[in-house]
């Protein structure tokens, strides 16, 4: 009777362990949301962890006061992912305009899912939604730029249809 039991635990274990691990990339896809100045405290600590990949100085509360101003003066668009209810990653769009193409244009200017929630396809859900609005936009198309040094980017972008543009050279000024 108490192997029995056991069996059971185990059998029922298993189930919900092979079930969970097909749907875990299903749920992923459907937790992408706009996201809003109530996201800002755990969103904060998202965008400061990107910003010291990208070798940055730590700076929370700068990050916070950052992301409140995009979010409230609308100049740009930002989704979450979040399981239950904590945030598991971001991406952020610009829009920009083409004179030659004389149509809206997006720029994928940052995209970052925590460390422990990788391999979940979190970014492909995040890059999906980014792929929404320009069709929803009408817009000629998404753009993004990654350091060479950025493996982990340089290896998802074209499993998710970008092409590397090898044409034009990108050129910087700061004053």
């Amino acid at each position: 009777m108490l192997l029995n039991k056991h069996f059971n635990e185990l059998r029922a274990m298993l189930i919900y362990s092979i079930a969970f691990a097909f749907l875990l990339p299903l749920k992923s896809l459907l937790m992408v949301r706009k996201a809003t100045i109530n996201d800002l405290p755990q969103l904060a600590v998202l965008f400061d962890a990107y910003r010291v990949f990208y070798e940055k100085q730590s700076d929370i509360v700068g990050a916070a006061h950052f992301l409140q101003a995009r979010i409230q003066n609308e100049e740009s668009l930002l989704f979450v992912h979040e399981i239950g209810q904590v945030l598991t990653g971001f991406v952020q769009l610009y829009p920009l305009f083409s004179s030659t193409n004389m149509r809206r244009l997006w720029l994928l200017n940052d995209l970052y899912v925590a460390p422990k929630f990788r391999g979940q396809q979190i970014s492909i859900a995040l890059i999906d939604q980014a792929k929404q609005v320009v069709i929803q936009t009408k817009a000629f198309a998404l753009s993004l730029e990654t350091a060479k040094t950025n493996t982990i980017g340089n290896f998802l972008y074209p499993r998710t249809d970008f092409v590397l543009d090898t044409t034009h050279n990108f050129y910087t000024w700061t004053p």
